[in-house]
């Protein structure tokens, strides 16, 4: 009786009718699976040595854009001139500048120095608190806004292209205009004052919030939405109870991180006439009010962490009961 398998050839060959032994078989998948291995690398090599060539030419043509190679002329200590890097010879001025806004503090009259520092706390501190109200008011607008517009600028959610089209438009308007440029606008149109500066940072998180909004919606899923409409519901029905109630842990989070950028915002903004202690920024820079300065980003500073405290601990706490529950 003939044997059912062939002798495996040595040259590749099989006779028809015949199966190749499993060692066989198996080494040459180890071998088309090395070969296309080595493939795949060098074709990865290639592309992460063009990638990391364009990185470097961008990154030195930046470089040079931006003056880090520029070399300017400084006074040395005996007043002769030199050229100089303009790197190293601008750091001992910022030290300069840092060692200028260091107040005077003596341990035998802390309480006089500090009143002499915080002299003008009284304004700071109702400039402060209405920095925080346009922050607060300009991030409730901006959560109206966005909320609103996020779900037709939703690529599975709009109702047609040409209403995504127009809300994504709008919304990269929004927010690709930098806060000091729409404040500029309004202080031009409603005068100087908080109402500038409300509308300023309120238009520019509208477009920020549409586009995180939007993201988050378009990762949800949509067989809630389909039973919502299959159930007789409208294209509002369906996004009020199909997709609103997956996408509020992402609105609570990402309204509340908004909320932290706006207070920073805002105390920038009175820069221009647009409210807020930026103003008292902008006044002791040109009075060259060194300590006034240094009070001002401490207050600043401690504003800022208390607010991202207390929003951090508030959106950990609802996000956490969300998905408990």
């Amino acid at each position: 009786m003939a044997s059912p398998t062939a002798p495996f050839s040595p040259g590749g060959a099989v006779p028809a009718g015949t199966v190749p032994p499993r060692g066989a078989s198996a080494a040459a998948a180890r071998d088309g699976f090395e070969r296309d291995f080595r493939i795949r690398r060098r074709r990865a090599r290639l592309y992460c040595a063009a990638g990391s060539a364009v990185f470097l030419a961008l990154f030195l043509l930046s470089s040079w854009l931006g003056d880090f190679f520029k070399v300017t002329q400084v006074t040395l200590a005996d007043g002769s001139r030199d050229w100089r890097w303009i790197i190293p010879a601008g750091l001992p001025r910022l030290g300069e500048y840092l060692s200028k806004m260091v107040p005077v503090l003596r341990p035998e009259t802390l309480g006089a120095d500090l009143a002499e520092w915080f002299w003008r706390w009284r304004v700071w501190a109702w400039l402060l608190l209405e920095t925080v109200l346009i922050a607060f008011m300009a991030t409730v607008l901006g959560v109206i806004g966005g909320f609103l517009l996020s779900f037709p600028a939703a690529r599975n959610l709009t109702p047609n292209g040409a209403v995504m089209w127009l809300c994504r438009r709008w919304l990269e308007i929004a927010r690709t205009v930098p806060e000091l440029v729409w404040a500029l606008i309004f202080v031009f149109c409603f005068s100087v004052g908080p109402m500038a500066g409300v509308l300023a940072i309120g238009l520019h998180t509208t477009g920020a919030l549409g586009k995180l909004y939007s993201e988050a919606n378009e990762n949800i899923d949509m067989r809630a939405l389909d039973g919502v409409k299959a159930a007789g519901g409208s294209w509002f029905d369906q996004i009020r109870y199909g997709a609103v109630p997956q996408v509020l842990p992402n609105v609570v989070s990402y309204t509340l991180l908004r909320f932290e950028i706006n207070v920073r915002s805002s105390s920038i903004i009175g820069y221009v006439g647009a409210g807020g202690l930026g103003q008292e920024f902008r006044t002791a820079m040109s009075l060259q009010e060194y300590t006034d300065l240094s009070a001002l980003f401490i207050i600043i500073l401690i504003t800022v962490s208390c607010i991202d405290y207390a929003s951090d601990a508030l959106r950990h706490r609802i996000i956490d009961g969300e998905a408990r529950s």
